[in-house]
C-alpha cells in the first residue's frame, strides 16, 4: 500500500469509524481529521480528536510501520511536538515524544475497505490514455460538472499567480504588466518566451512615446528582436534598421538574439515576423489596453479592440527579404480567442478578486462561457472520451485535469477519482 492511499482515506473517512480504538485501547473519535498539509510538517494540521474522555485539538502524522517516524528523524523536529495521533497500517513499535510520554496511534490494516487498494493500483498503474479511462463515466455527471468548475477556478487561480509575481517586479503597474502577458501570448507557444523576454527589454513607456509613428514602433519591436537582417535589398528592412539605430542609442537597448525565434513547422500567419507586425500596429491604435479591456461586456467588444491588419511591406512578405504572393493578413477571431483565454480572462479574474470586484470576476467568467470550445490534440482526446463541452469554460477546466491531475496519476486529489473508489 501506498502512504497517500492512507491519506486520502483519512481525508474522506471511507473506512469504519464506529467503535475506534487507539493501539492502547483507548476509545477514538474522529471530530474533525483535520486539513491535508502538502508542505513540510505534519500530513493533517489542525485535527480534532476525542481520545478517551479528552478533546484534543493538534496535527495528525501518518506512515505505512510506525517506525518510519524514527527513521524520517520526527523525534528531532519540533514541528512535530504537537501531533496528537500517529496513524499507521502497522504499529511496529510505540513513538514516545521528547518527554516520554506515547504518541496515540491507530492502526488502520483492519480498516481499510476491501477492495480499494486493488482499484487503486489499477488506476495507478495502466497505461490508459487517463488513467481511469475505463471507470470514468461511472461517476455521477453532477460530480464531474462540479469538478470542472474547480478544475476551471484552479487554472484561472494557476494563471494569475504568475500575473501577481509580474505585478509586484513592476510595482503594481497593470498596464505593464498587461502589455508583457499580452506579447507573451501573441508568441503563441513557440515563441512565448522570446515575446516575453522583448516586452520585458522594452518597457511600454518608450513604445508609447512613439505610438504615433508606426515605422518607428515597428522600428523598435523588430530592432529589439534581432529580427532585422543585416544585408537586405528591401527599401522598408533597411528603413527600421535606420530608425532603430538611432533609437537603440536614445534608450540605451541591447536587442535579443534572432536565434532564439522559431519558424520551423509554423504556419506562415505564425511567423513571429508577422505577429511582431500586428503586434505594432495594435500598439499604435490601442492607448492605455488594460483599461480599455476593463471596460468591455462582450467578445464582440474585444474583437473590436484587437481588429489588426496589416498592409504594405506585409502584404506581400512573412519574413523580411523574401517575397511571397499578395495575401491580407490579420490578427483572425481564433487568434482573439486565444488571447482573450489565456490574458484577458485571467486578467479580469484577478483585477476583480484584488479590489474586491465581484463583476469582474463573474465577466470573465461569462466570456469564458461565450466562446466555443477550444480545440488541440488533449481536447481531442477527451472528445474521444465521449465528452462534447460545450464552451471554453469547460475546456479550460478539462485542459487543468489532464494536465494536472491525470498525467500526474493524482487520482486521490481528484473528485472523479474519489468517486470511482467510492
Amino acid at each position: 500500500m501506498k502512504e497517500d492511499l492512507l491519506h486520502f482515506l483519512w481525508r474522506t473517512r471511507r473506512f469504519e469509524q464506529t467503535g475506534l480504538r487507539t493501539t492502547e485501547g483507548e476509545p477514538l473519535e474522529i471530530v474533525s481529521p483535520g486539513n491535508h498539509n502538502t508542505h513540510a510538517g505534519p500530513d493533517f494540521l489542525d485535527a480534532r480528536l476525542r481520545i478517551g474522555t479528552t478533546t484534543w485539538a493538534g496535527n495528525v502524522e501518518m506512515h505505512l510501520t510506525a517506525s518510519e517516524w524514527l527513521r524520517h528523524g520526527h523525534q528531532a523536529d519540533a514541528a512535530y511536538n504537537n501531533v496528537i495521533l500517529h496513524v499507521v497500517l502497522d504499529e511496529d513499535q510505540p513513538v514516545l515524544r521528547p518527554d516520554g510520554s506515547r504518541i496515540p496511534c491507530l492502526e488502520m490494516r483492519k480498516l481499510v475497505p476491501p477492495g480499494i487498494e486493488a482499484n487503486y493500483l489499477k488506476l495507478l498503474h495502466n497505461e490508459h490514455w487517463i488513467p481511469c479511462h475505463n471507470f470514468f463515466h461511472t461517476v455521477p455527471q453532477m460530480t464531474r460538472t462540479l469538478w470542472l468548475d474547480r478544475m476551471l477556478v484552479e487554472r484561472l487561480e494557476q494563471k494569475t499567480t504568475a500575473i501577481r509575481e509580474a505585478l509586484e517586479r513592476n510595482g503594481g503597474d497593470w498596464e505593464e504588466t498587461f502589455y508583457q502577458f499580452l506579447a507573451r501570448n501573441f508568441g503563441l507557444k513557440v515563441n512565448a518566451e522570446p515575446f516575453e523576454m522583448l516586452a520585458r527589454s522594452l518597457p511600454q513607456r518608450i513604445l508609447a512615446r512613439h505610438k504615433d509613428n508606426l515605422l518607428q514602433l515597428e522600428a523598435l519591436l523588430f530592432g529589439q528582436s534581432g529580427l532585422l537582417p543585416d544585408d537586405c535589398a528591401d527599401v522598408y528592412p533597411n528603413e527600421l534598421k535606420k530608425e532603430y539605430n538611432f533609437l537603440r542609442k536614445k534608450y540605451n537597448l541591447t536587442p535579443l538574439e534572432a536565434a532564439q525565434w522559431r519558424f520551423l513547422r509554423l504556419h506562415p500567419g505564425n511567423f513571429p515576423t508577422i505577429r511582431l507586425a500586428e503586434f505594432a500596429r495594435l500598439t499604435a491604435q490601442s492607448a492605455h489596453l488594460f483599461s480599455r479591456i476593463l471596460e468591455v461586456e462582450k467578445q464582440a467588444h474585444i474583437e473590436s479592440l484587437f481588429n489588426v491588419k496589416l498592409d504594405g511591406y506585409w502584404l506581400t512578405h512573412y519574413t523580411f527579404g523574401q517575397e511571397s504572393p499578395k495575401k491580407n493578413k490579420s490578427l483572425g477571431k481564433e487568434a482573439i480567442r486565444l488571447l482573450t483565454i489565456n490574458t484577458i480572462v485571467p486578467f479580469l479574474f484577478l483585477y476583480g478578486k484584488m479590489r474586491g470586484e465581484e463583476a469582474l470576476k463573474d465577466k470573465a467568467l461569462q466570456l469564458l462561457e461565450a466562446l466555443p470550445p477550444e480545440r488541440n490534440t488533449i481536447l481531442d482526446g477527451w472528445q474521444r472520451l465521449g465528452l462534447e463541452p460545450p464552451s471554453a469554460y469547460q475546456t479550460q477546466g478539462l485542459l487543468q485535469l489532464k494536465n494536472v491531475y491525470c498525467d500526474k496519476k493524482r487520482c486521490l486529489e481528484c473528485a472523479v477519482g474519489a468517486g470511482i473508489l467510492k
